[in-house]
């Protein structure tokens, strides 16, 4: 079977950003927390390594990014030095649930899109806050429900997993977080992230037509656009939420 990490190299190979956020709305992340020099960030499963490297180039932020594929790490480093961010970012290959010992906290920590590294949303905002400074920004890129979702596409990403907005601040608010700000997808910005994906598939497809994983990649691009034309651009959203711990 094709792994999802496989799927995912595939359909966002042309991606920097990895989840359905323009640039303008990442660097909007950086303007609302004041990100600037000094500024030092932890960005947990981290992917490509945009947000860290764009901190770095634009801002003079310096940070830390970890996760599991090693491929994502690469493009991470060879966009850092793209940018002339290399010296100010570091990459590290492990399991962004359990990060090693990284010489203190940060004033920003972050989990854009991944928030199953600590078991689900509760659990990964634990995690964040281990890492965070006192007073310190924690940025969740989270699924949440902008209508009821047919009970197969609930199903297809775990019955209860997620929440609607109201739903989702009683989580962080369980949590003891206070949410202070919040930018959210637009339905452009998940055609922008979605569509692109189908054209990277049938691009690789093209170039690869006697892959072995030919047929069931080209069956999880079809089965993925049809759900999401038939219903998750009305019924799911995407947003980075930002908050501080309740004091």
């Amino acid at each position: 079977m094709v792994s999802v990490v496989r799927y995912h190299e595939i359909s966002e190979s042309s991606h920097l950003i990895m989840n359905p956020l323009s640039l303008e709305k990442l660097l909007l992340v950086g303007d609302i927390c004041h990100v600037g020099q000094g500024t030092r960030l932890l960005d947990l499963a981290c992917g490509k390594g945009e947000m860290l490297c764009r901190f770095a180039s634009d801002l003079g932020a310096s940070g830390v990014g970890i996760d599991n594929h090693a491929p994502f790490l690469a493009d991470a480093r060879a966009r850092a030095a793209e940018l002339g961010a290399e010296s100010a970012v570091t990459f590290i290959e492990g399991d962004a649930g359990a990060p090693p010992d990284l010489g203190g906290r940060f004033g920003a920590v972050s989990c854009i899109g991944a928030t199953w590294i600590g078991g689900g949303l509760l659990g990964t905002l634990e995690l964040m806050g281990r890492w965070v400074e006192p007073g310190g920004w924690l940025l969740v890129g989270e699924v949440y429900w902008s209508e009821p979702p047919p009970p197969q596409i609930e199903q297809k990403y775990g019955a209860g997993e997620f929440a609607d907005l109201a739903g989702t601040l009683d989580r962080f608010d369980a949590a003891g977080m206070d949410l202070v700000e919040i930018i959210l997808a637009s339905s452009d910005d998940w055609d922008r992230y979605a569509a692109s994906q189908w054209l990277n598939v049938s691009d690789w497809l093209v170039a690869n037509p006697d892959d072995a994983d030919a047929a069931e990649v080209r069956q999880l691009r079809d089965t993925s656009r049809r759900d999401y034309l038939a219903h998750e651009r009305r019924c799911l959203g995407w947003g980075v939420f930002v908050l501080r711990a309740r004091v």
